[in-house]
């Protein structure tokens, strides 16, 4: 995910697939099929994304849960704003999307305009 490191990618990535809040024991063993990680890392990254504002935590006994504040689809909407936001020609870089998307992402994307070409 842009503007994230390798790590805090990873880590989102097991709160996003989480049903609700999740404690750092449960990240943890999440990544430690595939990575040798340390408690106070993970943590550490946590603690990091909440100042980032990428998750929000509440203290639960005495540790943190930690929820994303945000679903994956909704941060990479905001990824894809930034991006035409940034750009001096927003309407070329649609033109060159629209001309990239697949078939199905072309059927969503004219079920969500409708027939007039507005947001429904």
């Amino acid at each position: 995910m842009h503007g994230l490191g390798e790590l805090e990618s990873a880590i989102m990535d097991v709160v996003w697939a989480a049903e609700g809040a999740v404690a750092v024991r449960d990240v943890l063993e999440s990544l430690r099929p595939d990575r040798a990680l340390a408690y106070t890392t993970v943590q550490t990254v946590l603690d990091k994304l909440c100042r980032k504002g990428w998750l929000t935590r509440e203290k639960h006994g005495r540790a943190f849960r930690y929820l994303a504040t945000a679903t994956r689809a909704q941060r990479t909407a905001r990824l894809l704003r930034e991006v035409l936001d940034e750009s001096p020609d927003s309407a070329a870089v649609l033109l060159h999307f629209a001309q990239s998307v697949s078939a199905e992402e072309s059927a969503a994307l004219r079920d969500v305009l409708g027939e007039d070409g507005r947001r429904r």
